[in-house]
């Protein structure tokens, strides 16, 4: 029972202290649903007499006597708390009672201090009305003494005061001078009806003339330090000199000074350390001169600061005019561009130089001045990076022509990727020297042009897009028909550079702008060019380039067949017993180019070769046998009806082959416009010329030679069956007597061949 009652005043402490805290029995917040268990002896639900019949029923005598054991120690510790607790408070009420008794002891002496101090103050109010009743009657009295005292130490003051004007010019004490002067002026000048105040007034007037023209002949040497030029002028103001014609005299010296400074400018930083100092140390004397001091209770009065002020910004700005047309010349003498940081440097020590000048001197437009001129020199200076870009980009190129006279068939992709490779470099290059005049430790880096238009229109437009148009404008001119000026342009350039273009408009140009917009925060408010426009110029510049290749590349092979033509007499020739030399040397040439257009170029697609395109390689062209049987019957004089009948019907269903068309980037149809340019040349000079019976065998098995070879260049094996057919054909057509060569023949020569 014991137990249970200890139990219940803890659990009741308990709970009085969660209830004010806002706890439930399990420390948690009372928003959470309270347990209802009767069995949980620290629940608020808990009912003993259930919670002794579970243990009676569920726990063994053991346990039992366990359990009792435990809740005896926990009886025991909490009386020892509520013990401790108990003892703890008792102390702090004895110490309160302590600290209450001390303090009303306290008080009873500070109560005793207070009644002491009041009977004090009232002894020192009655003394204090004693004195004051004592010394009325002679109050009077001693102040008209004091009132005629002050009178006679004015008069004295007035009597002596042109020998104290005198010693005070003899000693040169001339503010002093000037003080005792303009406390006498006013009475004097009241009393001035008087003889001997008029005499005293004429002696003072001709010793401050005297002292004025010392203080201007002071003035005008300007050798004394700033403190005693300051005093020296504000001395003069005080003695009515006037203001205007001082300071224009101040100016006039500084004029000089100044003027001196800029005959010695050379470089930026003299500028700012010499010149923009000695400005701004002027601005500063003049306005301690002739405004701080023009504000004082003294010459408040004369107006001085307005006409002071409209001077010295007359002043500043000439001399600032002076200064930026030299800056601006110096500025445009900085050519090279190895170095920018050092022109950055100098531009922002002097527009940091200038932000001294425009706190000088609020309102002033030298400031915006300078910051017009930092923007002409960084303009200026992405014009020059640009011009450096298209010298080196234009210097790659003749080293690129000059490593293309190697005879290596694998220069071209070396080649291509250092050239690509150090045009970049050199643009980064160039990006990073230009994104100095944006630095955040630049002072005009913070200027809005700096921060918008100079990054889109200066850096992005006017450097890198114009750099990537003069790429592509620069590589059309190749394609031009009279060729460039330098001389005969190596094909092998004209492929390169359409790689170079073809790269560019698939990453490169992309990769660029978007370098340049995160490296400059580049903000499209304004119209700039697109990628896809400048990818778009890039593609067309490429796809020109590789026309004109596949031109040249083919008038190259079509001169050899041409000459090999017209040099040989067709109708007296001897019977064939080999292959011409020409032809092994355009499969050379075919050959040699398709190495160097894989080098460059991808493969492509080819259509699906005939199943008997192997034996074609080796015998006479299968598409062609049984017309060789035709021409052998029909290629008699008594039959050209028939002749030109059979190949205009032929033609009706053949394809029709556009020899000048625009090719693909790829390796086949560069290799298949080149061929068609040859053979058709060929097929031409053939139908200029007239064949013997051993020319027009000799035809039979150049053209046997070259289907053996070519067929595997081109994407559509029967654009060169059909051409040769044709020049076959025409051979037979323009024939005296025509009898073509057995077919095993003519393999066996081209075999030997």
């Amino acid at each position: 029972c014991c137990v249970i009652t200890g139990t219940g005043r803890r659990r009741k402490v308990h709970g009085m202290l969660k209830l004010y805290y806002g706890l439930n029995e399990e420390g948690k917040s009372n928003e959470q649903p309270q347990a209802l268990d009767p069995c949980d002896i620290n629940g608020p639900h808990f009912d003993p007499e259930i919670y002794m019949n579970k243990l009676r029923r569920e726990c063994t005598l053991a346990e039992l006597m366990d359990q009792e054991t435990c809740m005896v120690k926990q009886i025991r510790s909490l009386d020892s708390d509520m013990q401790t607790l108990v003892y703890e408070n008792y102390n702090k009420f004895i110490s309160a009672t302590d600290t209450i008794r001390k303090m009303k002891n306290d008080f009873k002496k500070m109560e005793d201090e207070m009644d002491c101090l009041s009977a004090n103050m009232e002894a020192i109010t009655d003394f204090s009305a004693r004195i004051s009743g004592t010394l009325q009657d002679q109050h009077t009295q001693i102040t008209k003494l004091s009132g005629v005292h002050t009178l006679l130490r004015k008069l004295q003051f007035l009597f002596e005061l042109p020998a104290r004007l005198n010693k005070c010019l003899e000693l040169q004490a001339y503010s002093q001078a000037v003080s005792s002067h303009r406390r006498a002026r006013c009475v004097l000048q009241q009393y001035s009806h008087l003889p001997s105040f008029r005499g005293i007034q004429d002696d003072c007037h001709a010793i401050m003339d005297k002292l004025a023209q010392e203080l201007r002949q002071k003035f005008r040497d300007g050798g004394t330090s700033a403190k005693d030029l300051s005093e020296c002028v504000e001395l003069l103001l005080q003695l009515d000199e006037p203001a205007e014609e001082l300071c224009d005299k101040f100016l006039s010296h500084a004029r000089s000074r100044l003027e001196s400074d800029l005959q010695g400018l050379e470089f930026i930083d003299r500028g700012c350390n010499e010149f923009v100092s000695s400005l701004c140390l002027v601005i500063t004397s003049y306005q301690e001169l002739f405004i701080v001091h023009a504000q004082s209770d003294e010459l408040a009065s004369k107006n001085i600061t307005q006409m002071a002020n409209a001077k010295l910004h007359a002043f500043v700005d000439d001399l600032a005019a002076c200064y930026f047309s030299l800056v601006e010349r110096r500025i445009q003498e900085e050519k090279s561009v190895g170095d920018n940081s050092l022109l950055v440097r100098a531009l922002d020590r002097f527009h940091r130089r200038l932000q001294a000048v425009a706190k000088l001197l609020p309102g002033s437009s030298v400031p915006h001045h300078g910051t017009e001129i930092v923007i002409r020199a960084a303009t200026e200076r992405v014009k020059q990076y640009l011009s450096a870009l298209q010298s080196f980009y234009m210097d790659s190129l003749t080293d690129v022509r000059q490593a293309l006279a190697t005879p290596r068939l694998s220069v071209a992709g070396e080649l291509l990727s250092s050239l690509s490779a150090s045009i970049l470099n050199q643009i980064k290059s160039v990006l990073a020297s230009v994104h100095l005049f944006t630095a955040k430790d630049i002072t005009f880096s913070n200027k809005p042009y700096f921060k918008g238009e100079f990054c889109s229109q200066g850096v992005r437009e006017s450097l890198v897009v114009s750099f990537i148009k003069f790429i592509c404008q620069s590589s059309r001119q190749f394609c031009e028909s009279a060729g460039d000026k330098g001389g005969s342009t190596p094909p092998i350039l004209l492929l390169l550079l359409s790689r170079l273009c073809l790269d560019y408009e698939t990453s490169t140009i992309s990769y660029i702008l978007t370098l340049t917009d995160e490296q400059f925060l580049v903000q499209h408010h304004t119209p700039v060019t697109p990628v896809t426009a400048l990818c778009a110029e890039a593609r067309e510049a490429a796809q020109k380039l590789l026309n004109h290749y596949v031109k040249v590349q083919g008038l190259i092979i079509s001169q050899m067949l041409r000459k090999s033509v017209e040099t040989r007499d067709w109708v007296n020739t001897i019977e064939p017993r080999n292959v011409r030399a020409v032809m092994k040397r355009v499969v050379e040439d075919a050959t040699s180019i398709d190495v160097q257009v894989g080098l460059l170029y991808e493969e492509g697609v080819r259509k699906a070769h005939s199943s008997d395109s192997s034996k074609r390689t080796f015998s006479v062209y299968s598409s062609s046998r049984q017309q060789a049987a035709r021409y052998a019957a029909s290629y008699t004089p008594s039959a050209p009806l028939d002749t030109n009948l059979l190949s205009n019907i032929h033609k009706l269903f053949s394809e029709r082959i556009d020899i000048f068309s625009s090719v693909e980037f790829n390796k086949v149809s560069v290799m298949t416009g080149i061929i068609k340019i040859s053979l058709k040349t060929f097929l031409e000079c053939v139908r200029l010329r007239t064949f013997g019976r051993y020319g027009l065998q000799q035809i039979q098995v150049d053209c046997h030679y070259l289907q053996m070879y070519l067929w595997r260049f081109v994407s559509d094996e029967n654009l060169v069956h059909f051409l040769l057919d044709e020049i076959v054909g025409s051979s037979a057509h323009r024939c005296l007597d025509p009898a073509p060569m057995e077919q095993s023949v003519i393999e066996v020569i081209c075999e030997r061949g």
